[in-house]
């Protein structure tokens, strides 16, 4: 009497395995792609807190440069993220850019960008915070976030972001 697995029992468990790597490894890798992806999240929350509390187009200029500064100049860095910075295109919005270390992080190098985007809301549309100081409206801040994508941002109201370049499938959901 002979006992243990014939050859056909271990092929169909072997490639059993085979499948179930074939769809778990991708899915793995992009899990990993999306918790580093949002260690740069992390870190722009300082600044956002600090662009929100600009109660004047001047405070805004002053957290901007004093942030900006920061680094040598990149703002904030970590082992994922390359730099965290309000351009100059952008200062008056406050708009935020997220610039991620592509090798790192497991992405294209010209896919690496988020942008982060304030907007009061004053009761009527949101407004870009350079619009609001010029109307004075107040109120509170909410985030637009943009990858290649920005249809969660666009779907609150909050248009006009400027687009980032991290694919949509790697970005948190307020960023898709």
């Amino acid at each position: 009497m002979q006992k243990g697995f014939t050859l056909i029992e271990l092929m169909i468990v072997v490639a059993i395995i085979g499948i179930l790597a074939a769809i778990a490894l991708p899915a793995y890798q992009d899990y990993t792609i999306r918790t580093r992806v949002t260690e740069g999240l992390t870190i722009a929350g300082d600044l956002q807190k600090q662009v929100a509390g600009a109660a004047s187009a001047a405070d805004l200029a002053v957290v901007v440069s004093t942030w900006n500064a920061q680094a040598g100049g990149v703002g904030a860095t970590s082992k994922y993220v390359t730099s965290v910075l309000v351009p100059a295109t952008n200062a008056a919005d406050g708009e935020i850019v997220i610039t991620y270390n592509a090798t790192n992080v497991g992405v294209a190098a010209a896919a690496n960008t988020l942008v982060l985007k304030p907007f009061v809301q004053g009761g009527g549309a949101p407004l870009a915070k350079a619009a609001a100081f010029t109307a004075g409206t107040t109120g509170s801040v909410d985030w637009g976030c943009a990858s290649t994508t920005q249809a969660t941002a666009t779907a609150q109201g909050l248009t006009g972001i400027t687009a980032g370049t991290l694919l949509a499938k790697y970005a948190p959901s307020q960023c898709r």
